[in-house]
């Protein structure tokens, strides 16, 4: 087992706080867990389970979890660990899973065949299998094994399972119960010690979660400053209202317990403090996270480092989550020097009844398109129309949706065939619905 002076650091701090012998002015001010970011910024100890594959593993330290010290399984690769004659340092990335997923070895080595190092962990108290290789090579066999749940072993010293009680119900016990608490602490954790390996250059790392991964990436992203970049898929805050299936985990709370699960783990409550670059990718079906949460949430971010990916009826998986390329690209374009995506401003729609969008870019933009929707009902469930945009250059135009629209945005293409969307809008009267 890993000892840790910084766990019993830090668990000394929430001690003394839950028996008034601390501040708690920002616990006070928030409502919220106070992340001890002077601990978390120190890396973990750790030891290496397999430090010779081309995607390595590894126990970290984490926080403790009903009275015993815990370990985090993690993955690490690197564009080193593929082929020793590359040479660093090299940018980094934090790969947070989503809700029945774990650590994904295929997804690792994805990002270090970007060029990128990479650590995925698993916050859910197991170790992913070891991944396999072509015989003499560092071309990975996929797919992934990781994706069967039967396949991964429980951790001796794990933290909490990934389960709704975990998540939700134990909001009334310890404040180490909670799963939120722990993601974003191991998460946090994951990047101090990405940070501190030699082959990387710690001035230029990054975030994506996908799902329950992405709901974690907005508390990361606003907790940890440290990033250059994040891109939460899927997930969002505002959990809940509207149509979330996450709503009624939460609404089955007492009205005590509901309050503070809000105030503590949902986004809505910490987006506000986000200071990095963030690009949210989300599809315009999603039943976990939909369009009004995901807006709202977009909205609640400050600044103007802020973009928006919505694809039409994006599917919802672990691959479909880090498959879009933009992800990269936005990622690369603040820690590797890459050319940025586009950049839509506030759709306008004038008196002549068309729509306006100035882009900012420096690739061409191909195509561009409106999507709509007149439908009422779940909006996992509503039919959208498309219809074509005219490219002038840097002007985007398109005929305003129907009247009875209530929902609509654009999305715009550039030459290397990157998307990008503008911000969702909605009709006044259906905002909400």
């Amino acid at each position: 087992m890993i000892a840790s002076h910084r766990l019993f650091t830090h668990f000394l701090v929430y001690a003394f706080a839950s028996l008034g012998l601390a501040p708690l002015s920002a616990q006070e001010k928030t409502e919220a867990p106070v992340w001890d970011t002077k601990a978390l910024f120190e890396a973990p100890e750790f030891r290496w389970l397999d430090e010779t594959s081309p995607v390595r593993s590894l126990l970290y330290s984490g926080e403790r979890y009903r009275d015993h010290d815990t370990e985090v399984f993690a993955f690490y690769a690197s564009p080193a660990t593929l082929d020793p004659s590359v040479k660093g340092p090299f940018p980094a990335v934090v790969l947070i899973h989503g809700g029945g997923g774990t650590a994904f070895s295929e997804w690792t080595w994805l990002w270090a065949k970007r060029g990128y190092a990479a650590i995925a962990m698993d916050l859910g108290g197991q170790r992913s299998p070891a991944p396999e290789f072509k015989p003499g090579t560092s071309e990975l066999i996929v797919p992934d094994k990781g994706h069967k749940q039967e396949s991964r072993t429980p951790l001796e010293n794990s933290g909490p399972g990934q389960g709704h009680p975990e998540k939700f119900d134990s909001i009334g016990e310890d404040v180490s119960n909670h799963w939120p608490w722990h993601a974003v602490s191991n998460a946090v954790c994951a990047h101090s010690l990405i940070r501190s390996f030699p082959e990387v250059d710690a001035d230029h790392t990054a975030v994506t979660g996908i799902s329950w991964g992405g709901y974690t990436t907005c508390l990361v992203a606003s907790v940890d400053s440290r990033f250059k970049a994040a891109v939460p898929v899927y997930g969002c805050g505002f959990l809940f209202e509207g149509e979330s299936v996450q709503k009624k985990s939460i609404d089955a709370l007492s009205e005590e317990n509901r309050a503070k699960w809000i105030k503590r783990y949902d986004p809505s409550s910490h987006l506000g403090n986000c200071q990095i670059p963030i690009l949210f990718v989300n599809g315009s079906h999603d039943i976990h996270y939909p369009l009004d949460s995901y807006q709202k949430s977009f909205d609640r971010v400050p600044g103007n480092t802020k973009q928006m990916r919505i694809e039409p009826r994006m599917r919802h998986s672990h691959p479909a989550g880090w498959e879009p390329q933009e992800i990269g690209l936005f990622i690369d374009s603040f820690c590797k020097g890459g050319a940025p995506l586009p950049k839509p401003g506030t759709p306008v729609v004038g008196t002549d009844g068309k729509i306006s969008v100035t882009i900012e870019n420096s690739v061409p933009v191909a195509s561009a398109a409106l999507h709509y929707t007149t439908a009422t009902g779940l909006r996992s469930e509503r039919e959208w129309k498309e219809v074509d945009a005219v490219v002038d250059g840097t002007n985007i135009s398109a005929p305003a949706p129907p009247a009875d629209a209530n929902t609509w945005f654009l999305t715009i293409t550039d030459e290397n065939g990157a998307m990008i969307s503008t911000t969702v809008q909605f009709s006044p009267a259906t905002k909400e619905g």
